[in-house]
């Protein structure tokens, strides 16, 4: 019981700092260009991660983590990839890498001019994504995922589309980095029960800082490096927080806490997300977009579990 409550507690909180950094990133880009940003951002997180690798071999804390794998059949046929760790941790870091940097540039470049908490909202589509896409991966999809694709649809509707019938370009982009989030999710799936999860998402950062920075560069990005450390608290929360301690709380948070309530903690991030834009930027929804937010928030918690279960979990406790 006491490890379940502090796993929801660490959960929580990376909703928090996930939410939060959408400000920070925000902020970024008084200072700096996007795709520069993300490329210092990725670089700052994959640093911190090596750290946490070092320490946590050392004190043998991912040892267990690494060999729960060993008892299910299905890390028993793919054996043979642990023969070949850093082959399989290259591959990894590189297809990783390739899809959380175009997903953090997408929704990078959109931030120039969504809100922060527009942002956050549009963003937590993944959610309803990840089990659309899991369609063509042959994997089984329920009524309550359908559902919330409809009710996802009708909260952009009310949150995006404008005048005769036309979406913002900073929207679309923030959509599309909600596209390959979903898609980062599914490749992560796939990856981390084969590989240590720190090191692999060290991996990822490094790949998608390199990759940031190739285009950046070809993009004609101002990379002056006094315009990194105009941007440093923005570059530093970003970078240690939402992405190297964010990441590493919801691995050792997810080993105790109950999935449906994990998820129900996560999809607070839109929430938390709005909640900053409010406080530090005095971001406000009208009218429309705050229905429009409202219907996202119940089909992000609609795709997760069913009302029905939700019902069921409060008549329970």
């Amino acid at each position: 019981m006491r490890s379940t409550l502090g796993a929801n507690i660490c959960i929580l909180i990376t909703a928090m700092i996930w939410g939060s950094a959408f400000v920070t990133q925000k902020m970024g880009m008084d200072a700096m260009d996007p795709v520069y940003f993300v490329a210092m951002r990725m670089f700052i997180g994959c640093a911190i991660l090596i750290v946490i690798a070092a320490i946590t071999d050392r004190m043998g804390v991912m040892k267990d983590m690494e060999g729960e794998a060993a008892v299910n059949d299905e890390a028993q046929k793919r054996e043979r990839f642990w023969t070949d760790g850093r082959k399989m941790l290259v591959k990894g870091g590189i297809v990783c890498g390739v899809v959380i940097c175009t997903a953090a540039n997408f929704q990078q470049i959109g931030l120039v001019s969504v809100d922060a908490g527009k942002s956050g909202f549009l963003t937590a589509m993944y959610i309803i994504l990840v089990p659309l896409i899991g369609i063509m991966l042959r994997k089984p999809i329920h009524g309550n995922h359908i559902f919330a694709a409809i009710l996802g649809v009708i909260g952009l509707y009310f949150l995006c589309i404008r005048g005769e019938f036309t979406i913002m370009p900073g929207d679309l982009m923030c959509l599309l980095g909600a596209l390959f989030w979903a898609f980062h999710i599914l490749v992560i799936d796939h990856f981390a029960p084969l590989l240590n999860p720190i090191k692999l998402s060290a991996a990822q950062f490094f790949v998608a800082g390199v990759i940031s920075l190739v285009v950046s560069a070809v993009m004609g990005e101002n990379m002056a490096f006094s315009t990194a450390l105009d941007a440093k608290f923005a570059l530093l929360y970003t970078g240690v927080m939402s992405s190297a301690v964010g990441f590493t709380l919801q691995i050792f948070a997810q080993r105790h806490a109950n999935p449906t309530a994990a998820s129900l903690l996560m999809s607070l991030e839109a929430f938390f997300a709005a909640v900053a834009g409010f406080l530090f930027l005095g971001e406000t929804f009208t009218l429309r977009e705050g229905f429009g937010a409202f219907i996202m928030m119940i089909a992000v918690i609609e795709a997760q579990f069913s009302f029905r279960e939700l019902l069921s979990m409060i008549t329970k406790n």
